[in-house]
């Protein structure tokens, strides 16, 4: 029996592919760490490759038999135990080439796994038992070599931590394109899937944070805080006192850890200025009022473990806190967002030096507002006064004039909604906070003039805020359409700010 011309080109594409894995040297690390390293260790007088080689040879253990793979002993602990221990003792560049031999000469079985991709191409006349065998088989010899040590690793006591910060480590540096190697990527997929699978939310504990909590908790819920950095222990207090919530998942492997922390405030309307959440302070014996709670305001939400980005928390958090809302407060129909804009004055910069470049700069205001901007400024018409509005926001001293306040006011906000609305990475939200609550089915509703007047909100978004609006019988459908159609549910607001924006702009 004749294979089909797409059976063939599959076959000869995969001996191909097992030709090139042969010959074909795989670029890891850059040369000025692999140089880095050596020197050092050459100045100790010790060889780092054939130090760590030995190690890894010792602690990482061939994968069973497909066969015998559910009888095979786990790994030894003192195996586990050693590449701990090794790896901890590491320098920094010491521990990128580890991690590199470790991902190259320890993972997948590459010829192993094409010759199991060619046994599965002829097996496709044979009976559905046969190949679903094969799959089976090949779908084993796609497992890096590695992957059970990490399992037994996250097994121990302390192992879960240490894959956390592990996984750091491999991020960092392909993040920071130190190395550009392959194999990293996949010991980097490889632990994210993982820890997903650690971390599902079914493994993670709900805890409310309050004065009573433990001391040590309260300190690192002050410590990881990345939106409104929390200034002493008063202002603490305030965040878990009356009239406000805060929220953590933990983990039982990693007890004492918050992973991802949520603020809320109850309040009567949804806010549109964060000052008044972070600096209004109530006493812990203040009695709540019912009646003046009929909305919930997540106004913070950081993640604490750079080794678990990619892995969903925020949303799965923010879903059990508006149920436990909703337990507490039966009546409350109100969740919202009041966010930051992070990349806002960034991006505005770069789209401004491209419109000065291009000499099209006139649209982006009104010749009304231009007028009164060079007015106020002394500045000459065209690129000039194009250079000065760059300047001013380069900095927030406009904010002290109530003229040159009142005349951005307009445009600033136009430009925010496009930026939130309009701008796109692989079409989705290119500001980061924005796409994350787009994700969970939000809703783009409303933009706040000067709400965050900190020099830190000045500085990365000309004081600017967001309401994102979590409408429940909504955020399905919502989070459907984005993510699948790239659609980006917006109020009337946010709608009427682009339309004015597009108009002016000609776009």
């Amino acid at each position: 029996m004749h294979c089909s011309h797409s059976v063939l080109c599959v076959r000869a594409w995969a001996r191909t592919w097992r030709r090139c894995w042969v010959c074909k040297p795989v670029q890891t690390v850059n040369a000025w760490t692999y140089r880095s390293v050596r020197a050092c260790s050459s100045a100790a007088g010790r060889n780092p490759d054939r130090k760590m080689e030995e190690v890894l040879q010792r602690t990482v253990v061939p994968l069973p038999a497909y066969e015998t793979r559910d009888k095979a002993p786990p790994p030894a602990e003192s195996s586990s135990l050693e590449f701990m221990d090794f790896y901890r003792h590491l320098e920094k560049a010491q521990k990128l080439l580890f991690l590199e031999l470790l991902a190259k000469d320890f993972g997948v079985d590459h010829r192993g796994a094409v010759d199991l991709a060619l046994k599965l191409v002829d097996t496709q006349q044979r009976d559905m038992t046969t190949i679903l065998h094969v799959e089976d088989r090949l779908r084993y010899s796609l497992m890096p070599r590695y992957t059970q040590l990490l399992s037994h690793i996250s097994r121990l006591e302390g192992g879960l931590e240490f894959l956390v910060d592990l996984r750091a480590d491999v991020l960092h540096s392909t993040s920071s394109k130190v190395t550009d190697s392959p194999h990293m990527r996949d010991l980097n997929s490889t632990l994210k899937s993982l820890l997903s699978e650690w971390f599902s939310v079914g493994l993670l504990q709900l805890e409310r944070i309050t004065w009573q909590s433990p001391c040590e908790l309260l300190q690192k819920i002050s410590q990881y805080e990345a939106v409104h950095p929390v200034r002493n222990w008063t202002d603490i207090k305030r965040r878990v006192g009356p009239y406000r919530r805060c929220y953590a998942f933990t983990h039982a492997s990693m007890s004492g850890e918050p992973l991802v922390v949520l603020h809320v405030a109850l309040t009567q309307d949804i806010s549109d200025n964060i000052q008044s959440i972070v600096r209004e302070f109530a006493t812990l014996d203040t009695v709540e009022d019912m009646q003046k709670i009929k909305a919930a305001i997540f106004y913070s939400i950081s993640s604490t473990q750079p080794g678990l980005q990619g892995v969903e928390l925020g949303h799965h958090l923010i879903k059990k806190v508006v149920r436990e809302l909703q337990s507490e407060f039966p009546h409350m129909a109100q969740f919202s967002s009041l966010s930051p804009v992070p990349g806002f004055v960034a991006w505005l910069q770069g789209f401004l030096s491209q419109h000065r470049k291009e000499g099209r700069g006139v649209g982006l205001l009104s010749e009304q507002e231009w007028g009164e901007l060079e007015g106020v400024t002394g500045a000459a018409p065209g690129s000039s006064a194009l250079e000065t509005l760059r300047t001013l926001l380069a900095s927030a001293d406009w904010l002290h004039s109530d003229h040159l306040t009142r005349v951005l006011q307009p445009a600033l906000l136009r430009l925010c909604a496009w930026y939130l609305y309009g701008e796109k990475r692989r079409g989705y939200a290119l500001d980061p906070v924005a796409n994350f609550h787009l994700q969970n089915g939000a809703t783009l509703w409303r933009i706040n003039w000067l709400a965050d007047s900190s020099p830190r909100g000045m500085a990365t978004s000309c004081g600017i805020m967001v309401n994102y609006r979590y409408f429940l019988q909504e955020t399905r459908t919502n989070s459907t359409s984005y993510l699948q159609n790239k659609v980006i549910t917006a109020s009337e607001q946010v709608l009427g700010l682009i339309s004015q924006f597009q108009k002016n702009s000609k776009l």
